[in-house]
């Protein structure tokens, strides 16, 4: 099923363990309908920003400390047996950029407002608001739950 080259199965949630992409994650499942949810999870040096992985300059203890870590908040999120088929992706870089590409050619990229950064009182954080921005697809965001 296409709908202007996009793929109509898949829908792209950016998880980065705040409550608000929790919140996306419990969205996304509950709208798959039949859609692949997949769980990006994108990073950056120092892979230890927001607690996802302890400290280390070795990129691949990093990227499977991202990786491990990412299928504990999915199972937080949405239990061990999800209503929607979930595939989990890690990857290198700026997560917004990460976001946009991954969404490129998928029905829908799901965000939550803000993550960890500094400024809680924003209504939409750097990466949410750069999404909105910049992708080629639907955005949806969702606020954390007060």
């Amino acid at each position: 099923m296409s709908d202007g080259g996009r793929d109509a199965g898949r829908i792209v949630v950016g998880v980065d363990g705040s409550e608000a992409s929790k919140a996306a994650l419990r969205w996304a499942v509950a709208q798959a309908s039949g859609a692949v949810v997949e769980v990006l999870a994108a990073w950056e040096a120092p892979a230890d920003w927001y607690g996802l992985v302890p400290k280390t300059d070795d990129k691949t203890v990093a990227a499977e400390g991202v990786a491990q870590r990412l299928e504990a908040i999915v199972a937080e999120a949405v239990g061990t047996e999800p209503s929607a088929e979930v595939r989990t992706t890690v990857t290198e870089g700026n997560p917004a950029s990460v976001l946009v590409e991954a969404a490129h050619d998928a029905q829908l990229l799901v965000v939550g407002n803000r993550g960890h950064g500094r400024f809680s009182e924003a209504l939409l954080g750097s990466v949410s608001l750069r999404c909105v921005q910049h992708a080629t697809v639907p955005v949806v965001v969702i606020r954390a739950p007060e």
